[in-house]
């Protein structure tokens, strides 16, 4: 089982670039199912849920090339025949995002079994709102032995409001109304940039769709979707990760290749902290201001503080002087990283979903576990400021989300390895 070994102490300097989102490209593979065409995908991050997605596709009958023609990034999928409808359980368990299949198979085939999600164990994401939303569509769903199984000769349009904003509830059942009969109207739908890039491949393959990125996303079903190329949206996370490790290391990072607009929340937070942040349209530069300050916050959903950046937030916190809240509204177990950075010398308290970080505290090197993916990308922010070399167990969480995450680190010269690695070496 990989470790990684960080030796804190060094400011990170340069430029660091972002990958494309493994938000946005799992449901835009999931999206080649409504089509026998072709679709190409462009940006797509060489991380292991992606392999995961393609094993996924491939058990099901499609065509996946990841690293098609000579482009390391671009992905070729096609579904021209999908003779088993069937996410397997022993393919899907390490992923949450199996339930975006859900949708699609469904409205192509007029049937799906799918297992339910699995992934890391941050909290219940609840799949009955996709449940919901594909009945009042006109499926009829039973589940037994951990499967799904969904069945409609053809979906209906239908107006639902969702009961809470969920991302992958409304991707999974965007998709699933794409080839629905009539219109369907969707309120209280994620407004994150997820959403809406993966609105922009599903209309240039022929999708009517209004209104993604806000509240009321209104489709019009149509008979049939054509192939299309597309460019995955850069990782926001990814971004905001690295923006942190430029800020709790006092260095000066350029961090390249994101969108800026996506990554509003942070960087009011980062400039809060006493951060120097210059944006420009495609990179945000951070740089040390002196001391850092304490700051508070909130996750909530987009455009609001993400519950993806919290964990990481919190290791800067520990070195920013003064007392930082940190209220998690999203996910109920979320800070199963806090018993690690306290075993760094972190001084953090939690009730219920607060946590009460007081610094400035000196962290010190240990053997920590990392427990979910942002949390071993938290663990590795404060291993960058420990005195010693920290040694970070199970760091495949960290492989499923980010791609050749040392490398680039070690490329802006964090002293970071992977067992069995020598320093200074790519």
């Amino acid at each position: 089982m990989d470790k990684f070994v960080v030796r804190g102490g060094n400011p990170l300097l340069g430029t660091i670039k972002v990958s494309g989102a493994k938000n946005s490209a799992l449901p835009c593979m999931a999206a080649a199912i409504l089509t026998e065409d072709e679709v190409i995908l462009e940006n797509v991050p060489q991380v292991n849920d992606i392999e995961t997605e393609r094993k996924l596709l491939t058990s099901m009958g499609a065509e996946v090339e990841l690293g098609y023609g000579r482009a390391q990034h671009r992905t070729r999928i096609k579904c021209a025949i999908l003779s088993d409808p069937v996410a397997k359980y022993e393919i899907v368990k390490t992923m949450r995002a199996s339930s975006l299949v859900l949708g699609p198979l469904i409205a192509r085939t007029g049937i799906a079994r799918v297992a339910m999600p699995g992934g890391c164990a941050i909290g219940g994401r609840p799949i009955d709102l996709h449940i919901n939303g594909l009945e009042a569509m006109g499926a009829t769903i039973t589940q037994d032995h951990g499967y799904l199984e969904a069945r409609a000769d053809r979906l209906k349009g239908a107006h639902i409001v969702f009961d809470k904003i969920t991302v992958t509830g409304t991707e999974d059942l965007l998709m699933a109304a794409t080839l629905a009969e009539g219109e369907s109207i969707f309120e209280n739908c994620a407004r994150e940039p997820e959403v809406t890039d993966l609105a922009a491949l599903l209309i240039s393959m022929g999708a009517k769709i209004e209104g993604a990125g806000t509240g009321t996303i209104r489709i019009q079903g149509v008979s049939k979707l054509h192939g299309a190329r597309h460019r995955i949206n850069p990782d926001r996370i990814e971004a905001g990760t690295f923006l942190i490790a430029g800020a709790i290391t006092g260095g000066d990072l350029n961090v390249d290749c994101c969108e800026p607009k996506h990554l509003g929340a942070l960087i009011t937070k980062l400039e809060q902290c006493g951060v120097k942040i210059d944006v420009g349209t495609d990179h945000v530069r951070v740089r040390s201001g002196g001391e850092l300050k304490a700051a508070d916050i909130t996750t909530e959903e987009y455009p609001g503080f993400p519950t993806d950046m919290q964990a990481q937030y919190m290791a800067l916190a520990t070195q920013a002087e003064g007392t930082s809240t940190v209220i998690e509204n999203i996910f109920e177990n979320r800070y199963m990283h806090v018993q690690e950075l306290i075993r760094m010398g972190a001084n953090i308290t939690i009730s219920g979903r607060t946590a009460t970080v007081r610094g400035k505290t000196p962290l010190q090197s240990a053997a920590v576990m990392c427990s979910d993916l942002r949390a071993s990308a938290s663990l590795v922010l404060a291993a960058l400021v420990a005195d010693g070399e920290t040694i970070l167990d199970r760091v495949y969480h960290l492989d499923r989300g980010y791609e050749h995450f040392e490398e680039k680190l070690r490329g802006v010269g964090a002293q970071i390895r992977r067992m069995g690695d020598v320093f200074g070496k790519k």
